[in-house]
């Protein structure tokens, strides 16, 4: 059986699509902020996404609003306290793909050189990890043999469906049993994750134009990473950053020589 997230993808293919809805509500400069602060899959509170965003409360609070009425931002509540989120990985993967078409903003300051670095090297895809932390991940799982079915890299002139930015479709990436064992020592379960997505698939990432993991496995193996400390959340949305346990573990449990 199929995942509901790929029904309710083939439902709306089936069906003509509000597109300049969708691309209004991006079109904001403010509205875009917003979503890209929340690219890295976490949840939000109001005040840290009217600062990110450069308005007041009150102003955040309606673009807020705009967009949750156009499914791309849900709401937690936890008491009186709200948190935001994306509305799935597919809002992520849409503003990815327009990042490849759209003009570069000028880069004004020291800082906003820094972080353009920084999400080269490092950073989260929606839940899993990208950028050439996340490719160079890719190719130690490949290169030691816990993933098979190809090298991890993407060639554009023979490229079928794939596309930088987006999620890939012309390979299939298999878990071998050596990648079982090993990821379950890692403290990674491949047959405990959750259902409603597929467990392994593959991004093509816009800045390496090689494949990152993603899918069900490149979120848990993500989680992990963060949860043994091995790699902390940056200052800047997306950003993240391998601390030194992390290039020690890498190293010790992928054959990963992090350089980044």
């Amino acid at each position: 059986m199929r995942p509901a997230t790929h029904e309710r993808a083939d439902d709306r293919l089936r069906q003509q699509t509000d597109v300049a809805r969708a691309a209004t509500l991006i079109a904001d400069p403010s509205r875009a902020r917003i979503l890209k602060a929340l690219c890295d899959g976490r949840a939000l509170p109001a005040g840290a996404l009217a600062a990110e965003a450069g308005v007041t409360a009150q102003t955040v609070s309606a673009h807020l609003g705009k967009l949750m009425d156009g499914g791309l931002v849900t709401v937690d509540r936890d008491g009186r306290r709200r948190y935001y989120r994306l509305a799935g990985p597919e809002v992520s993967a849409a503003l990815e793909a327009l990042a490849l078409i759209a003009p570069p903003l000028p880069v004004t300051s020291l800082r906003e050189s820094g972080v353009a670095n920084a999400l080269h090297r490092a950073r989260t895809c929606y839940d899993h990890l990208a950028g050439q932390l996340g490719v160079a991940l890719m190719g130690s799982l490949i290169e030691g043999g816990l993933l098979a079915g190809h090298d991890g890299s993407h060639h554009p002139r023979a490229a079928v469906r794939d596309r930088p930015a987006a999620y890939g479709h012309d390979v299939d990436y298999r878990l071998t049993d050596e990648g079982r064992a090993r990821l379950l020592a890692f403290g990674v379960d491949p047959e405990g994750l959750p259902g409603r997505r597929p467990a392994i698939r593959y991004c093509v990432d816009w800045s390496e134009h090689r494949h990152h993991l993603a899918g069900g496995l490149g979120a848990a193996v993500t989680s992990r990473l963060f949860g043994l400390g091995w790699l902390r959340h940056g200052v800047s949305p997306r950003v993240v950053h391998l601390t030194d346990a992390g290039t020690r573990g890498l190293a010790a449990t992928f054959g990963l020589a992090a350089e980044v």
